[in-house]
C-alpha cells in the first residue's frame, strides 16, 4: 500500500472496535434510561398537580362571591358533600396545602434523579464520549 493510499483510508469512516461496552457499563446505561424515564413521568404528574392547583386556587376566588349560607358542594372522593362557605373554604385551604405538599415532592423527586443522571451521564460520557448520547430531544 502506498502513502497516498493510507492517508485516503485515514479520512473515511470506520468502525471504532476499541468501544467496549462492559456489563456494567451497560448497566449504567439501563440506569440512566430508566431515570430518565422516570423523570418524564415525575414532569408530566407536575404539570397536572400544578393544574389542580390553579383550579383550587380559581375554585377559592370564585366562592368568595358566595353567601355564607349558600350550600356549596365539595368532592369528597368519589361523592359531592355540601357545606357552607366557611367550610367549603377551610376544606379549599387543606386540600391546598395537600396539593402543595404532592408538587414540593415531586420537585424533590425529580432533583433527585436528575442528580443521580448527571453523575451516571459524567461516567458514561467519560468512558464513551462522542460514541453515546445522552441528552433529551426537547
Amino acid at each position: 500500500m502506498s502513502a497516498k493510499t493510507e492517508n485516503k483510508n485515514k479520512g473515511t469512516f470506520q468502525p471504532d472496535s476499541d468501544v467496549h461496552i462492559s456489563f456494567e457499563d451497560q448497566q449504567k446505561i439501563n440506569k440512566f434510561a430508566n431515570h430518565n424515564a422516570k423523570l418524564e413521568d415525575l414532569k408530566d404528574e407536575l404539570k397536572i398537580k400544578q393544574a389542580e392547583m390553579r383550579n383550587l386556587e380559581d375554585a377559592g376566588n370564585e366562592i368568595e362571591l358566595l353567601d355564607d349560607d349558600f350550600q356549596i358542594p365539595f368532592l369528597i372522593g368519589e361523592v359531592f358533600m355540601s357545606h357552607n362557605l366557611s367550610r367549603t373554604q377551610e376544606l379549599l385551604e387543606e386540600t391546598k396545602l395537600k396539593k402543595k405538599q404532592e408538587i414540593k415532592d415531586i420537585e424533590k423527586a425529580s432533583k433527585e434523579i436528575q442528580e443521580k443522571m448527571s453523575e451516571l451521564k459524567a461516567h458514561l460520557y467519560g468512558r464513551f464520549g462522542s460514541n453515546i448520547y445522552l441528552e433529551n430531544d426537547e
